[in-house]
């Protein structure tokens, strides 16, 4: 009799423990899948509000690039008198400045582009102090004509720069 009893019980509880675990497992289901959608609509929101931030960033640091370019750098930046290094290191202080000034955009961009228009910064740089270095030059006004011939010989580091820029740019739309 006690079988019976235990048997009967048994009969009640196991149909129930087993439609409790279905529901469980269920009920766990659909809190992942809307913690998913959460997470998925937060992160498009916030791309929302990302894009146009980032987008503003490669704009700055094109403009960057364009404004220490050599071939506009010269033009714009005039030396205050004939003396070369003095010009050169006007140059570099500009460009020094420019970055300065866009510093902060490379939170919206990949390290891979940062580095990419850091390198383009110090190549400048660097060409502009290799070529003040150059004894054959005497002044001010030929350190400008130098720089620009030698843009002629190669393309300016800016100018890869930006067209690695507008890469990423076409592969963020």
């Amino acid at each position: 009799m006690n079988f019976d009893k235990i048997l009967e019980v048994a009969l009640y509880v196991v149909p129930a423990l087993v439609t409790g675990l279905i529901a469980f497992y269920f009920f766990q289901k659909f809190v992942e899948n809307e913690d998913n959608r959460r997470r998925f609509q937060l992160m498009r929101d916030n791309q929302k509000h990302a894009l146009p931030l980032r987008l503003q960033a490669y704009e700055r640091l094109t403009l960057f690039l364009e404004r220490i370019n050599p071939s506009k750098l010269l033009i714009r930046v005039a030396p205050l008198n004939d003396n070369k290094m003095d010009y050169q290191n006007l140059l570099i202080q500009h460009i020094e400045q420019e970055y300065e000034h866009n510093l902060t955009q490379q939170i919206y961009i990949t390290d891979e582009c940062w580095t990419m228009i850091l390198t383009a910064k110090n190549t400048i740089i660097q060409t502009i102090r290799k070529t003040a270095l150059d004894e054959t030059i005497t002044n001010s006004d030929k350190l400008r004509e130098k720089v620009l011939s030698s843009l002629l010989e190669s393309d300016s580091a800016s100018a890869v720069a930006i067209s690695y820029l507008k890469k990423e740019v076409t592969q963020i739309l």
